[in-house]
């Protein structure tokens, strides 16, 4: 089948990479006029222009944006000036769901189909393939399957789904009408803010598990610990890590990648613990809140991303501020590693 990609970055070059390598036939354009010619090197059909690259589709003409959020709308609407009923717009960015469920009814006018494809699988979907949460029209969906399931990593080895098990199983979803997915994938990316924190903060407490040794004095504001003797171990980290990869329940590919992080660099030196958010993890709690649904574990989450991003910086100040002023307590140096 013939796909268009609008935007070649991490994620969109390599799907175009694995549709040909499908056999599928791929139109591509990006600002970037380098990532065209490196795509087209690879046997993609390159584009100059957004009028070029729809005028190179085939009707049906079936364009996928693999583009930031900030500038999706505008982009769409672009396209959709060039296209004809009967066409589909792919969004397959992290776009919020309200602006699909608007685009879609306000390009339904025209009669072009709008698709929502949350997509997950970052830098390795290349190889692993992609897990697609897919929002849309019936015919426009079911128009794009062998998209999809080219791009999707297909059953797990030796796993036989039965046949009316859908495509759950081969790692796509059409989740319902536009803004669907788009709104799974949110959901998603929530679950991942926890899902990370949860790692990291278990890691943390490893860490530590050598305080007792770290203890010299015993003022309790900066030495909490009443029992040293029970901090005396020297975790391995990386081992832990490993270790848990083999069987624990808490295993997972984000476990796989924690571990390769802290085998490669187990003081983790390369980076600052500016920790940022992509909208994803607003919008869940947005949705939480609007629906009275209670999400502790994911608001706590995105808010430790914030503090991290050293939001809560003037807070901390103010605390200290606060208890110089009622009792006179000065702060303490921080001690330990």
């Amino acid at each position: 089948m013939q796909i268009g990609m609008m935007g070649l970055g991490r994620m969109g070059a390599n799907m175009v990479r694995r549709l040909m390598r499908d056999g599928h036939e791929c139109v591509v354009y990006d600002i970037n006029s380098a990532s065209v010619a490196g795509m087209v090197k690879d046997g993609a059909v390159g584009a100059a222009s957004l009028e070029e690259f729809v005028g190179k589709l085939a009707k049906p003409r079936c364009a996928w944006l693999m583009l930031p959020a900030a500038i999706t709308g505008r982009i769409v609407d672009q396209v959709a000036a060039l296209m004809e009923p009967g066409d589909i717009i792919i969004d397959g960015g992290n776009s919020y769901y309200h602006e699909a469920v608007d685009q879609a009814a306000k390009l339904a006018v025209k009669g072009i189909n709008f698709v929502d494809v949350g997509t997950s699988g970052g830098v390795w979907g290349l190889e692993r393939g992609y897990c697609l949460m897919i929002g849309g029209p019936d015919e426009a969906v079911k128009h794009l399957d062998s998209v999809f399931a080219t791009l999707a990593p297909g059953a797990d080895a030796g796993a036989n789904p039965p046949e009316d098990a859908g495509t759950a199983p081969f790692g796509y979803l059409h989740c319902g009408p536009s803004g669907a997915g788009h709104f799974v994938k949110m959901v998603h990316n929530g679950i991942e803010y926890g899902v990370m924190a949860a790692y990291a903060e278990g890691m943390n407490i490893l860490k530590s598990a050598n305080a007792g040794k770290r203890s010299r004095i015993s003022d309790a504001e900066t030495s909490p610990l009443e029992n040293p003797q029970y901090y005396q171990f020297d975790i391995d980290l990386p081992q832990v890590a490993e270790v848990w990869r083999h069987g624990s329940v808490i295993g997972s590919w984000l476990l796989d990648l924690t571990a390769g992080a802290l085998k490669n660099d187990p003081s983790l030196a390369q980076f600052g613990g500016r920790v940022s958010d992509s909208g994803e993890g607003r919008w869940t709690l947005k949705a939480a809140i609007d629906t009275g649904v209670p999400a502790p574990v994911l608001s706590s989450a995105l808010f430790d991303r914030f503090s991290s991003q050293g939001e809560s910086q003037f807070a901390d100040k103010l605390l200290s501020a606060m208890r110089y002023a009622f009792g006179g307590h000065v702060e303490k140096p921080k001690t330990g590693a």
